[in-house]
């Protein structure tokens, strides 16, 4: 009879729920040969069909690519997951799994741009499509920048709020509402200004980050001309 691999004691518990859920769900692939990047490439996989169900728009297919969308949003937690129990992570698998989620955000909000047509913002016509896609850039911007700040000054510089044990991007788990109950225009409406705006406040972050390095460097530099 064998036993199942135990989760490291070493490894604390994650924070959130879906992640304590995921590595649950993880433990056992411990000693085998799945890996981190299995799970990332079935996030992607699952992340990149829920994004074209909701581009093709209407009742059934938005709610099915929503919670195609819940699903990649969940399994994305697996990869890291199974990464620090097991001592599977790699800076190439890092990097994978941070460009997987931009691409994943990306799609998700130009598709729901795409499903809705053309909407009525301040009076005008808009396509929603370019309104997903401003969303999505905003949302590629803020990812490249919070893994350059993460390079600056670690994974601490890069963890977002928590509280009751749900970050801020927990907040995708409510998209089957959304297209449940018909919001799906005024959501993709507000990311296309909310999403530009955030990105700002990152970009400030990431210069914040950016005067932070180089102050240490700078005193370091002037006491080795005094002490010459």
């Amino acid at each position: 009879m064998t036993s199942q691999p135990s989760t490291p004691k070493n490894v604390p518990l994650p924070r959130t729920w879906d992640a304590r859920l995921a590595r649950r769900l993880v433990t056992p692939l411990v000693h085998t040969s799945v890996t981190p990047n299995h799970l990332t490439t079935l996030r992607l996989l699952i992340g990149v069909a829920g994004a074209l169900a909701l581009a093709r728009g209407g009742f059934t297919w938005a709610n099915v690519g929503a919670l195609l969308i819940v699903l990649s949003n969940f399994v994305d937690h697996t990869d890291g997951e199974l990464a620090r129990i097991s001592g599977k992570s790699s800076k190439i698998g890092h990097f994978y799994d941070l460009a997987c989620d931009a691409l994943v955000t990306v799609m998700l909000f130009v598709g729901l741009g795409t499903g809705i047509g053309a909407v009525h913002v301040a009076g005008h016509v808009a396509p929603g499509m370019a309104l997903g896609g401003l969303s999505g850039v905003a949302v590629a911007i803020i990812f490249f920048l919070r893994m350059r700040i993460e390079d600056l000054a670690g994974k601490a510089g890069t963890r977002q709020a928590s509280v009751g044990g749900f970050e801020t991007e927990d907040v995708l788990y409510l998209l089957p509402l959304v297209t449940l109950f018909g919001g799906v225009t005024p959501f993709i409406v507000a990311a296309s200004i909310g999403a530009p705006l955030f990105a700002v406040w990152v970009v400030l972050d990431y210069r914040r980050a950016l005067r932070r390095v180089a102050s240490p460097a700078a005193a370091a530099t002037s006491q080795m001309q005094v002490s010459r």
